[in-house]
């Protein structure tokens, strides 16, 4: 998944095949939740636009997860999806094309009108009717057809296997709207939406948006919703985001008290800097240190005659230096990544390590030399946004140019959607681009990225994967079984090193002394569980 700025299964705890409620604990009564404290969070994710047939985004997605139940969710710390409004789930057969369901009895929207197995036809379909450009519709391509049995079954009809589909259908992208109050084929506004977790929208508050015409959230009021059943018990009973152009202007708050935490949105270096304040102990402010999904690479035009030259790439590979990277730009607040799938998730390897190794100038000139490539080669890198500012892309250029072997212009482009057009276009040579995961599977950081050009257009492709690899694995209902075919993925990609991984971002999330439960909602699912933060006063 992207972020705005960035554009963007295992399966369930009883089994990998089955997704059972057995041992995953029974169904809550309705919550009233947190006896009646609020939490305010502050945040630089940035989103416009929240109705989940259309937002594709961290920001949308981060309240939408608290808001809107799927069948499948994932637990804390946990890769493989579970029961969500669904009682059990399952796949038919052994090839990973039919997908059954059963919904938990009594579930309801916030609104009082029961959710049943129509509503989960209807928000697929609708989903995959409206088609938006920018929304998650793609994520549900493998669906054929879905049925409803009755009122408490759904059977998904696939059009090729799709080991993956529990995993998509636990994020918003399966989140389930209420056909009585949506419309088949068009959004809704930000403040008529209508969902079933365990948190319903209070208020939605709009500013505009840059200098365009275009509006993007100011504040959001979330309340505990006494109509859910499941599995969360929240420990606030109000949760506000407020959202900040600037990372700056979000410490300043915290510091003001004004909001009460943060997610991962602080410069990495004022991050780095209030954790070391925390440790000794100068700063009552918390700063707890988690692991996260998301991931940075550097992407080569594999088109244009410099970047299409897979001696240069590899050569570049031999080149960076993520350890210095990490240290001296992102003050150890990212970790170095060799390969697509990062640390923490099922099938991570070390595959550009294990064939280039740290940083080695005479390697890298050798690989130039013997393909007789003119040096220095003069090379164009392009950026638009990062946490580290222009210290990112001067110092990939700095150890680029490491031994004359390169010689590296940097320039910006500062609009995102001009960004998003100069690649796709094929107008850069050397680009830099994050990754934001929309599920914890390998395949989601290798099919989105790798087949046929990928998300970012870097034109390469290949057979093995695209045509084999990638559809073998897709077919392992099991997943731990489809990591031997995704580690041969990333030894080729690392060969031809169309994109070179630089780093996995950790997550830092800062907190007033009297916030609980932070530590508890911050791992490499990507999801941000409102339901866990609460307060000592």
């Amino acid at each position: 998944m992207r972020t705005p700025a960035e554009r963007l299964a295992a399966l369930g705890c009883a089994g990998l095949v089955a997704v059972t409620l057995t041992g995953c604990g029974s169904v809550t009564d309705a919550v009233k939740g947190g006896d009646g404290k609020a939490i305010t969070m502050g945040t630089t994710q940035l989103t416009g636009v929240l109705d989940p047939a259309a937002a594709y985004d961290s920001a949308s997605w981060m309240l939408l997860r608290n808001t809107f139940q799927s069948l499948l969710a994932f637990p804390a710390a946990s890769s493989a999806p579970s029961p969500d409004a669904a009682q059990s789930c399952e796949f038919s057969g052994a090839d990973a094309m039919q997908y059954h369901c059963t919904l938990r009895p009594g579930l309801k929207f916030s609104n009082g009108h029961p959710l049943t197995a129509q509503d989960v036809v209807f928000s697929v379909e609708r989903t995959r009717k409206i088609n938006d450009p920018n929304g998650p519709g793609s994520l549900l391509s493998s669906i054929k057809t879905v049925e409803a049995k009755g009122d408490n079954e759904v059977l998904f009809h696939l059009g090729a296997p799709d080991a993956t589909l529990p995993a998509k259908l636990a994020g918003p992208a399966g989140a389930i709207v209420d056909h009585q109050a949506y419309p088949a084929d068009k959004l809704v506004a930000n403040d008529k939406l209508v969902g079933s977790g365990p948190y319903r929208f209070d208020s939605v508050e709009m500013v505009k948006a840059g200098k365009g015409d275009g509006q993007r959230l100011g504040k959001v009021v979330l309340v505990t919703n006494d109509k859910y059943s499941g599995e969360a018990k929240p420990r606030n009973s109000k949760f506000t985001v407020r959202y900040f152009d600037q990372p700056a202007d979000l410490k300043t708050a915290l510091d003001k008290g004004e909001v009460d935490l943060t997610d991962n949105s602080l410069e990495p270096n004022t991050a780095a800097q209030m954790h070391s304040d925390q440790q000794s102990g100068a700063s009552d402010v918390q700063v707890v240190e988690g692991d996260s999904n998301d991931t940075r690479s550097l992407v080569f035009n594999t088109k244009d005659s410099v970047g299409g030259n897979v001696a240069v790439r590899q050569a570049a590979a031999q080149l960076l230096d993520r350890k210095a990277l990490a240290r001296d730009v992102f003050a150890r607040t990212v970790q170095p990544l060799y390969a697509l799938v990062p640390a923490g998730v099922n099938g991570h390897t070390t595959a550009y390590f294990d064939r280039y190794g740290d940083q080695d100038t005479a390697k890298a000139k050798k690989i130039l030399t013997d393909a007789k490539v003119q040096l220095p080669v003069k090379l164009n890198l392009t950026w638009s946004r990062s946490r580290a500012g222009n210290a990112e892309p001067e110092t990939l250029k700095k150890q680029l140019e490491v031994g004359g072997l390169f010689q590296v212009t940097v320039q910006q482009e500062p609009d995102w959607d001009a960004y998003k057009k100069g690649w796709s276009e094929g107008k850069y040579q050397a680009y830099i681009i994050g990754w934001f995961a929309d599920y914890p599977d390998p395949d989601n950081y290798i099919a989105p990225l790798i087949v046929q050009g990928g998300a970012y257009h870097h034109g390469w492709d290949d057979p093995r994967i695209s045509g084999k690899l990638v559809p073998d694995g897709l077919k392992q209902a099991d997943r731990s079984a489809a990591a031997a075919g995704y580690a041969q993925i990333q030894q080729i990609v690392a060969e031809n090193a169309p994109l070179i991984p630089l780093y996995q971002n950790k997550a830092f999330f800062a907190a007033r002394s009297y916030i609980t439960g932070v530590e508890s909602t911050v791992d490499t699912t990507g999801v941000f569980r409102f339901w866990d933060i609460g307060r000592s006063n």
